[in-house]
């Protein structure tokens, strides 16, 4: 008898143990938890730590209280140029509202599912506003904040918060880029033509410049050089006349003696009157 009591008494522990940890469940620091009864949420958010619920009729949902990423696949949006991009974006969230978020979308998967569908209908209505160049290098950034705005707004339906919307690339489709390249290489090359035909038109300038400036250092040089050339004449016409009014009979001699060295060369036959002033002091004076 006492041993079947014995028994009973164990298993009453026992279940008192089973139903004692069935109704603790704790919440860690990166969670947030809802309880559900038969299917329907109810209470409040349980934030983090050590928590009890009414076992086996209630569960716990734990949702993650951290910023989440999302990168959506590339989708195709067509400017307001009539341009074809191929948009691939990510998205920057977090679960704000953990009861409206299970009513709404129940779990990561359905608020992602969502989330696409919000993000992809705001890029295509922003970037539709604008052309291909406001897009990749003007507006780009304003844009983001605008569609990271109004996802937001949206999302808070969902119990969810979206704190940024981005760009990750934006690439032209297969079938458009070889077009683009071809332009790009045409409107380089014209670009590089112009350059050149400036270069030659600048290099002719400077040609022509150099050119009439050495025109002018030449004719300067040689306009000093016949006034330097008539100075140094006029001094050795002076020195010469100073010398030979010296002694204008010396001086003659010697300037007949450069005159026969020049003239007179070897086995050379001078035919000469007797009364030539070439010959003057050549012949023996007359007594």
């Amino acid at each position: 008898m006492k041993g079947k009591l014995s028994i009973i008494v164990i298993a009453i522990i026992i279940v008192l143990l089973v139903v004692v940890i069935s109704s603790l469940y704790t919440v860690d620091q990166t969670e947030q938890a809802i309880v559900v009864q038969l299917g329907k949420p109810v209470g409040g958010i349980k934030s983090p730590g050590l928590h009890v619920k009414t076992p086996f009729i209630q569960q716990i949902i734990y949702f993650d209280k951290r910023l989440l990423v999302y990168d959506s696949p590339p989708t195709e949006i067509i400017t307001s140029d009539k341009k074809n991009l191929i948009i691939d974006n990510y998205s920057k969230w977090y679960i704000e509202d953990p009861l409206q978020f299970y009513k709404s979308v129940k779990n990561e998967a359905g608020a992602q599912a969502r989330l696409d569908d919000i993000v992809y209908a705001q890029l295509r209505v922003e970037l539709g506003k604008h052309t291909l160049t406001e897009i990749v290098s003007k507006f780009r950034n304003q844009i983001m904040i605008t569609v990271t705005n109004k996802c937001d707004m949206i999302g808070k339906s969902y119990g969810i918060r979206v704190t940024d919307v981005r760009i990750k690339r934006a690439d032209l489709p297969e079938q458009n880029e070889q077009h683009v390249f071809e332009r790009m290489r045409a409107e380089r090359s014209r670009e590089a033509m112009r350059y050149r035909s400036e270069g030659e038109e600048e290099a002719h300038k400077i040609r022509a410049g150099a050119d009439k400036e050495r025109t002018i250092i030449l004719a300067e040089a040689k306009r000093k050089s016949e006034v330097l050339k008539g100075k140094g004449d006029a001094v050795a016409f002076k020195i010469y006349a100073e010398a030979y009014s010296q002694d204008p009979e010396f001086y003659a001699f010697t300037r007949s003696l450069e005159a026969y060295k020049n003239s007179l060369k070897d086995n050379m036959t001078l035919v000469a009157p007797p009364d030539s002033q070439f010959l003057k002091y050549l012949l023996p004076k007359k007594k």
